[in-house]
């Protein structure tokens, strides 16, 4: 089966900051662009400010945290448009946390939702891509899962490093059925969560140690979900893109 590249997106956390620069590129490349988070209301501002109308863009709550709410997305998503095509797997708890006093509570929180939002998103949807044959999934890690974090908590950094093995594991179950599954791993971006996480009198110290010595752009990082969701994009799959400011060479 072939498609064109106006397809059918799911951006999870589009409400704002990365996910919202994802959608945009997105939709801006001729996709319906399905935006979910949890503060939905957020989501529809952009997704009104994309589609005033509702034809290309529309908002849906999603707490990514339980695998049933994508089920329920999928099913909403298919009575409107179809079975997606593309599906960003953006959501995330980022938190701060002094590693030796991290508490039960927060570790489990913050683990099971990154992870458990990736994981259940690939497998809800990746199944639907598969039995259309065809599907573009992008699944958001951090350089906080390659070099075990710096400015986040163990928490985030623990999850991050289960994204990009839950990326691999998806890539070789999907790939015979026509759909790919990658991972970006972004460093430090000029976004609003960044400087929320990382205190202001400690925000010039981590730019100073960027070895090109600024913070990454965000819409850099849409034109990379681009690629790698780009109906010619067939041949990478299971890879991690790194976007990290020459912070971590491999």
């Amino acid at each position: 089966m072939t498609y064109s590249s106006k397809g059918i997106a799911v951006v999870t956390g589009a409400a704002g900051g990365m996910g919202s620069h994802i959608a945009r590129r997105l939709h801006a490349d001729g996709h319906r662009v399905l935006l979910t988070d949890i503060a939905v209301d957020a989501a529809d501002a952009v997704a009104r400010d994309l589609s005033p109308d509702g034809s290309t863009a529309r908002a849906v709550e999603l707490d990514v945290a339980h695998r049933e709410n994508f089920v329920t997305t999928l099913a909403d998503c298919e009575q409107v448009w179809g079975t997606p095509t593309i599906l960003v797997n953006n959501a995330a708890v980022t938190q701060a946390a002094d590693l030796m006093t991290l508490g039960e509570d927060d570790f489990n929180r913050v683990l099971t939702t990154n992870v458990d939002s990736v994981f259940f998103g690939c497998q809800v949807i990746g199944a639907a891509m598969a039995a259309q044959g065809y599907g573009r999934i992008v699944n958001m890690a951090s350089l906080a899962g390659q070099n075990g974090g710096t400015a986040t908590g163990a928490h985030y950094a623990t999850s991050k490093g289960g994204i990009l093995t839950v990326t691999k594991i998806f890539a070789r179950e999907l790939a015979g059925h026509g759909v790919t599954v990658n991972s970006i791993a972004p460093g430090p971006h000029d976004l609003p969560i960044v400087k929320a996480t990382v205190p202001p009198d400690r925000l010039d110290a981590v730019i100073a140690g960027i070895p090109v010595g600024r913070m990454g752009d965000p819409s850099f990082v849409a034109d990379m979900v681009a690629l790698l969701t780009a109906d010619n994009a067939h041949f990478v799959t299971g890879a991690c893109w790194d976007v990290n400011g020459g912070l971590y060479v491999r």
